[in-house]
C-alpha cells in the first residue's frame, strides 16, 4: 500500500478491505506481476493506494479489462475491485460472463447494500425494507424486486472455481476475510479458474448510522440476506 490519505468517508471499511488486499499481495510476493482494475464508485480511484499497476476501467467493465489484460499477459496476477452498483447492477453481464467463462481473474467484490457515491440510492443488493434516497418508505418487492445473492449466483456456473462471502464487521470476520482473499488469489495463480470475494461492508455516510452502529447493522440485517462462507472451492486449494 503507498503511504497515502485516503478519500473514503470516516468509518467506512473500503480501508480495511484494501489493506486486507495488500497484506495478501504481500505475502504471496506478487506486487512486480499484480495489475489491479479500479471501477467506477466509491473505490474509483483504488489506483491511488495500492503500489502495483493499475487499470481504471469504465463503470460496469472491470471483468472485461480484466480478462483482456489477463488473456495478453498470462503470467501477470490480476484483480478487479468493484462495489455492489458497479459490479451486480451496470456490470452484471460482465461479471456473469466473466465467471462463465472461466476467466483466469479475481474479483474482490464490496457489497454495502447501497449505491455509496452517488448519495445513496438502491442497488440490486439493497435489503427488502431498507430504506434509501429512491426506497424512502424502504425496499418493496413488489415494485423494486428482491436483493440479489451475487455469491450464490455465480457459484452455480461451471467457470467458477473459487466463490466465497466474507464481512469485516468484527475483527474475527476480517481475519476470515483475508484468508478467503488469500485463497481467490492462490486460485488464479494455480489457473484454476475465476475466484470472487463477495465482501459485506458498511457505509456509515448513506447509512445514516454511526460506525459501530453500522457494524452492528451487518450482524443482525445483512448476514441473515447474506449468509457468510465459502460457496465453492476447489479441492487443490486447502
Amino acid at each position: 500500500m503507498k503511504d497515502v490519505v485516503m478519500h473514503y468517508c470516516p468509518g467506512c471499511t473500503h480501508g480495511i478491505a484494501h489493506r486486507l488486499v495488500g497484506e495478501v499481495i504481500d505475502e504471496l510476493g506478487i506486487a512486480a506481476k499484480t495489475i489491479g482494475i479500479s471501477p467506477v464508485g466509491c473505490a474509483v480511484f483504488a489506483y491511488n493506494y495500492f503500489n502495483v499497476d493499475f487499470q481504471q476501467a469504465a463503470h460496469g467493465r472491470a471483468p472485461a479489462v480484466a480478462t483482456g489484460i489477463k488473456r495478453v499477459l498470462p503470467d501477470r496476477v490480476v484483480f478487479s475491485y468493484q462495489g455492489d452498483g458497479d459490479l451486480a447492477s451496470i456490470g452484471t453481464a460482465e461479471i456473469v460472463h466473466a465467471a462463465a467463462r472461466g476467466e483466469k481473474i479475481t474479483v474482490v467484490f464490496i457489497n454495502n447494500a447501497v449505491y455509496g457515491m452517488t448519495s445513496g440510492q438502491m442497488a440490486p443488493t439493497t435489503l427488502l425494507g431498507q430504506v434509501t434516497t429512491t426506497t424512502p418508505g424502504g425496499r418493496d418487492p413488489s415494485r423494486a424486486g428482491y436483493p440479489i445473492r451475487i455469491a450464490e449466483m455465480l457459484a452455480t456456473l461451471d467457470g467458477a472455481a473459487y466463490i466465497a462471502r466474507v464481512s469485516l464487521h468484527n475483527p474475527a470476520n476480517v481475519a476470515r476475510a483475508r484468508r478467503a482473499i488469500l485463497k481467490a488469489f492462490k486460485v488464479q495463480m494455480l489457473d484454476l479458474g475465476f475466484s470472487l470475494v463477495e465482501v459485506l461492508s458498511i457505509c456509515p455516510t448513506n447509512w445514516g448510522l454511526a460506525p459501530q452502529a453500522s457494524l452492528k447493522w451487518v450482524e443482525e440485517m445483512m448476514i441473515p440476506t447474506f449468509t457468510l462462507g465459502e460457496l465453492k472451492s476447489p479441492a487443490e486449494v486447502g
